[in-house]
């Protein structure tokens, strides 16, 4: 007789996270930090196995495709064991790690043990080595079979990919450009799906937005619709043995060719363990039809629900109001020979944000890491802008800052200059390539430092970096209210975080 299907699961899931622990103490955290590995705790992957929607079939074919010591694997095994008792499962693993592999076995074994002590049956596929190569590499006469999946289970490495690696390559050639490992893997996970197949994942949300992933989201929205997202509200409570702060979704998504788009579930939590809120939204307040971004709007409550009419109804948006935003024109390593330490004859101010203190421009910073300027000549004229008012913002908000969204004004009255360099890792607000009005950029600025704004930027935003696309799908408040508000602006530096938000709502009101 066999073995009561709970008992067995329980055990095989507690046997994986046995292993999970050991690892994470005895491999090199540098090493893992550089294949982006972070191993799935057990409470994630029962969570994200529990998003599975399963059906009878003769036969489940599962993908995991960066399965590490197969958490996910076990755990959604063990779903099935206990909810499709009988059931045939054909599960294919991927692993680059050597280091992995033996512990990956063994989860593999005891899947296979738990299978068999109640009447089921699994075939295992174990892949040691590139998820990306085994899935575009071409299938020979006699070459493994590459999909499709019915259930693609993954928690994909995080790490860049560059614009000329073999990995980028590929992807692109099987389906689409992308510029990081999780959402390559993601990409090729959707292209093995078989239809009305599912995918389930645990990922970082900047995909959801900004311009690096705007090829994958078109790919993925075009082909799959976005089923269930899960959003935690602490970044360290996903993987608490781990220094991830990374903003971390779970969600899962079906492959459909249909155009017609079902209602999504959001929920969220602090933690895995405490209470869950969840709601539903019409797919449309989630992608907006209209949008060439493709930007995914996560709104895990009421209180998104509520940012996001308050950001509804600001008047304007950049065009209404006269208004560009660009990333700063010089790259610094490719202008090196024009770039000076310090303030010289022939040369103009170049900003970084090293430069940028309490809401102004503070210029030149003696001795200062970065350069002080930039020589103007023929080459570097198309860099700079003319003099006038600026408004900056750093694209990299570090981690000890309280908001994403740092700003400060360029003021032409306090650095005279013939022309002004931004380096690329600022924004730049102007018009047309000009100065702005006084008061107006005064009044952007206070805008952009204020809360409400900081609270509008990381709904959407799950990383900290700020796009200029980021800052070109904002709303604004009207040009008069912008002018009003900088009017208040004492002279000196930026005024306290609590005045600036005193400032900004009176305005709007």
């Amino acid at each position: 007789m066999a073995t009561e299907a709970p008992e067995v699961a329980t055990d095989l899931v507690l046997r994986t996270e046995a292993r999970r622990q050991e690892l994470s103490s005895a491999l090199d955290a540098k090493q893992r930090a550089k294949l982006g590995q972070y191993f799935t705790p057990a409470p994630a992957a029962e969570f994200i196995a529990s998003l599975a929607r399963l059906e009878a079939a003769d036969t489940i074919r599962i993908l995991d495709p960066g399965a590490g010591v197969g958490s996910l694997t076990a755990s959604l095994v063990t779903r099935i064991l206990r909810d499709l008792p009988g059931a045939r499962i054909d599960v294919t693993v991927c692993e680059v790690d050597p280091q992995l592999h033996d512990s990956l076995v063994a989860t593999l074994e005891d899947c296979v043990n738990a299978a068999h002590a109640v009447d089921s049956h699994i075939e295992v596929n174990l892949v040691r080595g590139d998820f990306i190569a085994w899935a575009t590499e071409a299938e020979g006469i006699f070459g493994e079979r590459r999909g499709p999946f019915d259930l693609v289970i993954m928690n994909p490495p995080y790490k860049k990919l560059a614009a000329n690696s073999r990995e980028r390559k590929a992807v692109t050639a099987a389906c689409t450009e992308t510029s990081n490992l999780y959402s390559a893997f993601m990409a090729l996970g959707t292209h093995l799906l078989a239809p009305g197949g599912q995918l389930m994942a645990i990922t970082p949300r900047s995909f959801a937005n900004g311009p690096y992933f705007r090829p994958f989201r078109r790919y993925f929205l075009d082909r799959m619709h976005i089923d269930h997202v899960h959003v935690f509200e602490a970044r360290n409570k996903v993987f608490a043995d781990t220094d991830v702060l990374q903003e971390n979704v779970i969600f899962s998504a079906t492959r459909t060719d249909s155009p017609d788009r079902g209602p999504v579930t959001i929920s969220s939590s602090r933690s895995y363990s405490s209470e869950v809120r969840s709601r539903t939204v019409v797919y449309e307040d989630m992608v907006h039809p209209s949008d060439p971004e493709h930007f995914i709007h996560i709104s895990a409550d009421e209180e998104d629900v509520q940012l996001a009419a308050a950001h509804a109804s600001l008047q304007a948006t950049l065009p209404e109001i006269s208004c560009q935003v660009s990333t700063g024109r010089v790259v610094d390593f490719r202008s090196k020979k024009h770039l000076r330490p310090n303030p010289v004859d022939g040369a103009v101010p170049l900003i970084y944000p090293l430069h940028m203190r309490d809401g102004e421009i503070a210029w030149p910073v003696p001795e200062a890491k970065k350069n002080n300027a930039i020589m103007l000549n023929d080459e570097t004229r198309k860099l700079t802008f003319p003099p006038g008012h600026y408004v900056v913002v750093k694209r990299l908000s570090s981690k000890e800052e309280k908001r994403r969204v740092v700003a400060a004004v360029f003021d032409a009255e306090n650095t005279r200059c013939e022309r002004i360099g931004f380096e690329n890792h600022v924004n730049v607000f102007h018009s047309d390539g000009a100065g702005l009005a006084r008061d107006f950029a005064r009044g952007l600025c206070l805008w952009l430092n204020s809360t409400l704004l900081d609270r509008f930027i990381r709904r959407f935003n799950g990383h900290t970096q700020v796009n200029a696309t980021d800052l070109r799908n904002l709303r604004y408040p009207s040009k008069n209210q912008l002018e009003a508000i900088g009017r208040d602006w004492p002279h000196g530096a930026l005024p306290q975080q609590e005045k600036i938000d005193d400032m900004v709502e009176h305005h709007l009101q």
